[in-house]
């Protein structure tokens, strides 16, 4: 289903993006809840968040369906013991952009995805469709669309400060929004490149970057 966002700033411009919700059963709650718990020594009656940092992604695949598939399922698929000791939680976000900018909508907003560690529980996690091989191919329609996409969520939530890319994230460690409470879990990460987040910046500036 297509939703056009209309909003109001100091201009009033429009964003397309189409709603694909990956599976959010119970079996994702109950083990997003004992991540929650496990992760960040936090009981939760709910899943929901207040986003302070949006966070940048690539998928590391180069097909939109390829990238998609991989975070339908509440669990996590075999090929990834780097990360099943920790849970067995998939991983999510709450957007992915496909190569020509298009913009989809996986799971609402303000509910916690896994996506970065030691910050899921205040980030909006963008995914971006591309980067197999650790290679920096993102396209100029999607640098056009996360532009777009990150105007909009800055207007909808007050709350956001900051913009990372995921190859930032251990940079938060010691900031009071860093939550992970095993010094040992970490990944090392490359997405979404360099030239990308500083073409990012560019036209996002009143975003902080990584303290």
């Amino acid at each position: 289903m297509r939703y056009l966002f209309l909003l109001l700033s100091l201009n009033l411009f429009a964003i397309e993006i189409i709603d694909m919700p990956i599976v959010f059963d119970e079996t994702r709650v109950q083990l997003t809840k004992e991540y929650i718990k496990n992760h960040y020594g936090l009981e939760v009656k709910n899943i929901s968040i207040v986003p302070k940092i949006i966070v940048i992604h690539w998928t590391a695949v180069d097909k939109f369906e390829d990238s998609y598939q991989r975070f339908v399922s509440p669990t996590l698929p075999a090929d990834r013991p780097d990360i099943k000791k920790a849970s067995a939680l998939n991983v999510s976000a709450h957007f992915m952009v496909k190569r020509d900018g298009t913009i989809y909508r996986l799971i609402n907003e303000t509910t916690m995805a896994r996506h970065v560690i030691g910050l899921n529980y205040s980030s909006i996690g963008i995914e971006n469709v591309g980067g197999q091989n650790n290679k920096a191919n993102l396209t100029p329609a999607q640098l056009k669309a996360n532009i777009e996409l990150i105007k909009y969520l800055q207007t909808k939530y007050p709350s956001i400060d900051y913009l990372i890319g995921h190859q930032e994230y251990t940079n938060f460690v010691k900031h009071p929004l860093w939550l992970e409470k095993d010094p040992k879990y970490r990944t090392v990460k490359y997405d979404p490149g360099a030239r990308f987040l500083k073409e990012l910046r560019k036209n996002i500036p009143n975003l902080k970057v990584a303290p």
